[in-house]
């Protein structure tokens, strides 16, 4: 199974050769393809063969490009991820309004729980207040609950002055982290065979990722987690310690796993919950904090 991360932050020539990943600048490194999870290319002076573009992407490897900021820009995914992927495509477009406004707040439900789990963690009083929120989530639309909560949280593990849309280093480093676990889902949505424009609750008629979105929003508290733990290690090179997020290991139903295991298992879970017949048995498996 695939695991390494690989970051490529220098001027270089990256090819492909008999089975592995070859990187040629100041000194030629090796990589067997087959141990490859996900390919971060942080420079825009990296050339690359299409012959190792095909390659990774018949290995399934996650590859990000970055900009000149060294920001994840861009992703590469394959046209057809799976044999059947135009029966999963017409399963997706035949997804019933019941099932997704279920699994929709299954989701946001699961992401306000581990938003409350991580401040329990961190001793933070006002994890009390989103139990409160998830209380009312019985009786309240969840969706309306989500921005509140969203509130309460922030402001709880960065401050009552931190706001998600400024400017700053926190924001930097989250929004990176939120890239990387972005580009996992994206690249699991692929391989399953389904479309990631089409979402269950995110609709932006210019957004690409509609569905990563959707899924991914559980997830973020991961990221959150990573930074407030690692913020004495960040500096200028903070995010090759953020490449390493999709090898965190979490919990899921009492098993340890790395994150990127784990987004499979949720996505494969989410997928027949969106298909199954009964809606009330829904059931999603997520990580555990």
């Amino acid at each position: 199974m695939s695991w390494r991360t690989v970051v490529v932050s220098k001027r270089c020539k990256l090819e492909y050769k008999l089975g592995y990943l070859v990187c040629r600048g100041e000194e030629t490194k090796k990589v067997y393809l087959a141990d490859i999870s996900t390919l971060i290319i942080e420079s825009t002076a990296v050339a690359i063969t299409t012959a190792l573009l095909c390659e990774l992407v018949r290995n399934n490897v996650n590859i990000v490009f970055c900009d000149d900021k060294h920001n994840p820009h861009s992703q590469l995914l394959p046209l057809n991820g799976k044999s059947d992927s135009s029966g999963a495509l017409r399963r997706q477009l035949a997804w019933s309004d019941c099932n997704k406004d279920s699994v929709a707040n299954e989701i946001l439900r699961l992401k306000i729980e581990r938003q409350c789990a991580l401040l329990k963690k961190k001793g933070m009083a006002e994890s009390e207040s989103l139990e409160a929120f998830l209380s009312d989530s019985q009786t309240t639309d969840i969706t309306e609950l989500e921005s509140p909560a969203a509130k309460v949280y922030f402001s709880a593990l960065f401050g009552n002055l931190f706001r998600r849309r400024d400017d700053t280093f926190v924001n930097s480093l989250l929004n990176y982290g939120y890239a990387i676990i972005m580009s996992a889902f994206s690249r699991e949505i692929v391989a399953e065979g389904y479309n990631t424009h089409i979402g269950i609750f995110h609709c932006n008629a210019f957004n690409n990722f509609n569905l990563t979105c959707d899924l991914m929003e559980p997830f973020r508290i991961i990221v959150d987690e990573f930074v407030i733990d690692h913020m004495e290690e960040f500096d200028s090179d903070f995010k090759h310690v953020l490449c390493n997020i999709l090898n965190v290991n979490v919990s899921v139903n009492g098993h340890k796993c790395t994150v990127t295991n784990a987004i499979e298992t949720y996505c494969r879970s989410v997928f027949d919950a969106l298909e199954s017949p009964d809606d009330s048995e829904l059931r999603i498996e997520c990580y555990e904090l």
